[in-house]
């Protein structure tokens, strides 16, 4: 177990490209803590994991190895990715929404020093990832993402549409989403209705929640297309917006 939480720490801060390390590493930590849930009622090396039922799949959270405060949700079922087909059932809004709910893992690591509105997830490509099991990345966003979203918030719609702007060098296509709609939201079914070839091989995607004081109430939902999109890039794994919030 120890090794594979090794070589967990390295894809997730180096990349799949790293010697030895194969892209299996996840599952077999998902598979440990799911068998450690079951026999002893504790979600070791996870932080919380639930087994699911009939109507409803499973789910495990694991704190990232090596990062202050990024946590990745992902199925207690083998799924490898954002392109598995299953995600655009009532699945995908059940893994999602397990996302949703994790967010304090972060919040509390932070002790309150960040809004929950300033985390972000992202769900990287086939080839912009390191793991073939699906993960959820939560995390700060990026300070300069939040504020090109703040300036050009009034860009987005209902609709998916290319963006006039960059985020971190890419452009991206965005919708917005109202707050009354985010509950039962499922992003890997919204991905379908992207412009252009339903290629969601090359698919990445993040969601970052408005800002208090913007013209609406939700959330901004970003993807983009090419072979290793990785749409992680918008978050920021040292939280500078927390440590902007404790030096005020």
């Amino acid at each position: 177990m120890r090794a594979a939480l090794a070589s967990l720490a390295l894809v997730l801060t180096v990349g799949a490209a790293y010697a030895g390390v194969t892209r299996d590493t996840l599952w077999v930590v998902t598979r440990t803590c799911v068998a450690a849930q079951a026999t002893f009622g504790k979600p070791f090396p996870c932080l919380q994991v639930d087994l699911g039922s009939h109507d409803r799949p499973g789910f495990a959270v694991l704190k990232a190895p090596l990062l202050k405060t990024e946590v990745v949700v992902m199925p207690t079922d083998r799924i490898a990715g954002l392109e598995d087909h299953s995600l655009q059932t009532a699945s995908g809004a059940s893994y999602w929404r397990a996302a949703t709910e994790a967010r304090h893992f972060v919040t509390d690591a932070l002790r309150g020093r960040i809004d929950i509105s300033d985390l972000a997830f992202a769900v990287n490509s086939q080839g912009g990832r390191s793991q073939d099991q699906l993960h959820i990345h939560i995390d700060c966003v990026q300070p300069a993402v939040r504020a090109a979203l703040r300036a050009n918030t009034r860009v987005f719609t209902s609709e998916w549409r290319s963006l006039p702007f960059s985020l971190e060098r890419q452009r991206y296509y965005g919708k917005f989403i109202p707050a009354a709609a985010l509950n039962g939201l499922n992003p890997f079914a919204q991905l379908t209705r992207l412009p252009g070839p339903h290629d969601l091989d090359a698919t990445s995607f993040a969601m970052v929640s408005t800002s208090p004081g913007d013209p609406a109430d939700g959330a901004y939902l970003l993807a983009y297309r090419s072979g290793d999109s990785h749409a992680e890039w918008l978050l920021d794994h040292d939280c500078a917006l927390a440590s902007k919030t404790a030096a005020q």
